[in-house]
């Protein structure tokens, strides 16, 4: 925890600052129980509290997990019920899960609501109709006719989904061919939640949910694509997900998802550049500015590094400053610095 007093940390596990998950661990001296930064139980007294840099070490001096926060599971974590309800869902997004399946299934309607509300800041329900205009919408760029497209996604009226179709894609149904949706999805991570999106070519984007730039990256996306970014399944993020899990086990050290980098003839230059970098290796910012023979150009490299959308699997975080020092990383330092640790074993 380099660079954190007990100060800082003190203050971030008071005001539940979101940016130090996976940075420490707060312990009660009087209670014998350690949380997360953001656990809602109340704070005790500064006093009563000193800090792990990992459950393991808070486990090892004898406090045990939170009830509330439940330090030891991944964060934001999604429970298996919804993972059964998305894998209906896409297996047949017509289908309208209605409040009375849920309770059916045993599961109570406004935990789901209030789930997909923190997760995805829409409703279990537009979740569903997001989907469905979204199938409906790669149906006519198959080449199918609106009407069928329409009928066999769910829609009961014509008229009903054209005003959703308009009102998601800024066009009309018939007036759609020219344009294309990126798929996106929130995936939890041990670092934390993160956004990935895809086209039908593949992986356009997978950032940190905190990035600063993140907004600003999806709208330059769209634009570039000229493309709508709706919640929906992608046949890319099975295989994303699956080598993610695999990367953070320290299983995998090379990705084999397909990527889409639009760019310029430069930072696409830079950015195969990074992915050259080997698993478990370090460059500086002027090593990576000879490899692409630009060894003046040490700024602009470090400017399309900045500019790269597919953190972990484009290795952004595995340039580091000439001094040694983990530098430049929008997704946080404290996280570079995590990726870094089993890949290099500093």
């Amino acid at each position: 925890m380099e660079g954190l007093t007990d100060d800082i940390m003190y203050k971030a596990a008071v005001e539940k600052d979101s940016s130090f998950e996976g940075v420490f661990y707060t312990a009660v001296k009087t209670t014998g129980i350690f949380c997360r930064p953001t656990c809602t139980a109340r704070k005790p007294k500064r006093e009563n509290v000193e800090f792990f840099s990992s459950a393991k070490d808070a486990i090892l001096h004898g406090y045990r997990p939170c009830k509330v926060c439940c330090p030891l599971e991944m964060l934001n974590e999604m429970p298996e019920y919804i993972h059964v309800l998305l894998r209906e869902l896409n297996a047949d997004p017509s289908r309208k899960i209605k409040d009375d399946d849920l309770i059916e299934k045993g599961i109570e309607p406004n935990k789901i609501r209030r789930w997909f509300l923190k997760n995805h800041e829409i409703t279990f329900h537009a979740y569903q109709r997001l989907l469905r205009v979204n199938s409906a919408f790669k149906r006519i760029q198959g080449g199918e006719p609106v009407t069928s497209a329409a009928f066999n996604t769910g829609y009961e009226s014509l008229s009903g989904f054209g005003e959703s179709f308009k009102a998601v894609f800024g066009v009309s149904p018939v007036n759609s061919r020219s344009q294309q949706v990126i798929d996106m999805i929130k995936l939890d991570t041990p670092l934390g939640p993160m956004i990935a999106c895809a086209v039908e070519q593949g992986l356009c984007l997978l950032e940190f949910t905190d990035r600063k730039m993140l907004e600003t990256e999806l709208k330059t996306l769209a634009k570039i694509l000229n493309a709508c970014i709706i919640q929906g399944s992608n046949k890319h993020f099975i295989l994303l997900e699956k080598e993610l899990a695999e990367y953070f086990e320290a299983k995998r050290r090379v990705f084999t998802v397909p990527l889409v980098t639009p760019g310029t003839e430069f930072q696409n230059r830079v950015w195969v550049a990074l992915q050259n970098i080997p698993y478990g290796s370090l460059r500086t910012y002027k090593e990576q500015a000879q490899a692409i023979d630009k060894p003046e150009a040490v700024r602009a490299v470090g400017n399309a590094n900045g500019m790269n959308r597919i953190s972990i699997l484009i290795p952004c975080h595995r340039v580091i400053g000439t001094d040694g020092e983990l530098t430049g990383y929008g997704g946080r330092i404290w996280r570079k610095k995590k990726l870094l640790e089993p890949e290099t074993g500093i």
